[in-house]
């Protein structure tokens, strides 16, 4: 401690010699103030700032400068916004605080234009510039009622069942029935609106009917009832005739029952096939789509073959069952047209190999890749596409956007 005091006597001897000669205004600096004495024990911050005790006012720049660095980048970045939202044609005010501001309401309300009589709602308080019950108004005593929209949900409605009936119950019925046509024909006949008819007779009530007719010449009277008989049967042969659809009837009752199916709701199916070699599974595939109304492609492929079909649900399921249940895909028949259509066909399309065998397709099978509901139909006919690459594949395919199948059927087993 007497180096301390000595060192600061010196010190302050030398202060006061500068002074008096007139030169600098020489100070002793203030971390040698306490310079000797005990301070207790402070944070790693605090122990900074009281080292350079000159520093605080060092920051003080520094933040005003770093301050002023940022505004001026602020307002670049906002000149440079605004130049951009120039360039782009955008009309905006980029003052924040104009973005806010509510506009004032208008004097008059567009909806309210054709019942004022008026620029402003000031004039409401006459009746005579409310146009409510003026001959111009745009009210009238008229309720408008929207037109009521089906149910979506009712077109899916299965049909309500009939009764069922035992075979006692519906014989009951039917004997109720002729009996009650049997009286509406006798009342007919007493009332004399139509003739009686012939007495129908059998060989079992020859004799009965006929009485002394049938004793005088018993061969005419067999042949007269066997002559009735055969008319009878004719006759009712004839009925059952007329009452059969013709072929044309047919096909437009089968149309018209596929059109009122594909109404209720479309579904499309997406099958999978090894190999289409064999012929006769090409012509199933496309001969049972067109008679079962749908609508959709078979590609054809080296590797497999992708068969996408849509109508309604009664024709999908039965193809779905066709397809899964009734062909046999490991079954291979030799082409019958030779010479024709087979010179046309790839190899890898025809039953044969190179060498003339029939081709091995005991591993050959059909897979249900997807099935769903679609809202309406994404091709107009059925057609079928030989396709030698992937990339003709996904060209055909994304005329439907249906490119997706293909993805999935090549990554299925």
């Amino acid at each position: 401690m007497n180096r301390m005091d000595a060192l600061k006597a010196r010190v302050a001897a030398a202060i006061e010699g500068s002074k008096a000669k007139g030169g600098l205004n020489v100070g002793l600096h203030p971390a040698l103030e306490d310079l000797g004495q005990w301070k207790p024990a402070t944070k790693s911050g605090d122990s900074k700032s009281a080292q350079a005790p000159g520093k605080p006012r060092l920051r003080k720049y520094i933040q005003q400068a770093n301050a002023l660095r940022r505004q001026a980048a602020l307002e670049a970045m906002k000149k440079r916004i605004a130049e951009q939202t120039r360039k782009a044609g955008i009309d905006e005010d980029m003052d924040a605080e104009k973005n806010f501001v509510v506009e004032n309401p208008p004097d008059l309300e567009w909806w309210d234009e054709g019942l004022v009589d008026g620029k402003t709602y000031d004039v409401i308080s006459n009746p005579g510039h409310v146009k409510v019950l003026s001959a111009d108004t745009i009210v009238t005593e008229y309720v408008q009622h929207p037109v009521a929209l089906e149910p979506p949900q009712d077109r899916n409605i299965p049909a309500p069942k009939a009764m069922y009936l035992t075979a006692k119950e519906q014989a009951k019925l039917r004997r109720q029935r002729r009996m009650a046509d049997l009286k509406e024909e006798q009342a007919k006949i007493r009332l004399g609106l139509v003739p009686a008819p012939p007495p129908k007779v059998k060989k079992g009530n020859l004799m009965r009917v006929l009485g002394e007719e049938a004793v005088k010449d018993p061969t005419a009277v067999e042949a007269r009832v066997n002559r009735e008989i055969a008319e009878r049967h004719q006759k009712h042969l004839e009925a059952n005739e007329e009452r059969k659809l013709s072929k044309d009837q047919k096909h437009e009752k089968l149309a018209a029952n596929q059109e009122k199916d594909a109404a209720k709701g479309l579904r499309v199916l997406v099958f999978k096939i090894r190999s289409l070699a064999n012929g006769q599974h090409r012509f199933k595939i496309g001969k049972n789509a067109e008679q079962l109304a749908l609508t959709g492609v078979c590609i054809m492929h080296p590797k497999l073959n992708l068969v996408i079909v849509e109508g309604g649900e009664h024709s999908a399921k039965q193809y779905k069952k066709l397809m899964l249940n009734r062909v046999d895909w490991t079954e291979n028949a030799s082409s019958r047209d030779r010479e024709g259509k087979q010179g046309q066909l790839r190899q890898w399309l025809m039953a044969e190999d190179e060498k003339g065998d029939l081709k091995d397709m005991s591993t050959n099978k059909c897979t249900l890749v997807f099935e769903g509901e679609v809202k309406t139909r994404a091709f107009r006919k059925w057609a079928s596409k030989v396709c030698e690459t992937d990339a003709e594949v996904r060209e055909v395919l994304s005329r439907t956007k249906m490119e997706n199948f293909w993805s999935q059927a090549k990554s299925m087993d």
